[in-house]
């Protein structure tokens, strides 16, 4: 939720900044092509998934992903010798919270 309020905030101050009038100082040719705020979505998610990285999980936020985990075996397995993060997101993909 802190990242879609983080998200929503840069997009607005990026629209402020873009959308002021021409000044002139560029002549029309120079200017780039707008093509707008969105990005494709595999590129939005990789930049979404390196953010929750770096967050610390809290003790309950990983037992909750032990306790789904423990319910696949190889998920299990994986989750003993590679760790719990990435035996998660290679059973279930990106970490939820």
């Amino acid at each position: 939720m802190k990242t879609l309020a983080i998200l929503l905030l840069c997009s607005l101050a990026v629209i402020c900044l873009t959308s002021g009038k021409n000044t002139g100082s560029q002549p029309a040719g120079d200017q780039p092509a707008q093509e707008g705020l969105f990005v494709e979505r595999e590129h939005a998610s990789t930049v979404v998934r390196q953010k929750r990285a770096a967050a610390e999980l809290s003790l309950h936020q990983l037992e909750s992903l032990r306790e789904v985990c423990e319910a696949n075996l190889a998920c299990e397995n994986m989750m003993d010798t590679d760790g719990i993060i990435a035996a998660y997101t290679a059973y279930y993909g990106p970490i939820p919270y």
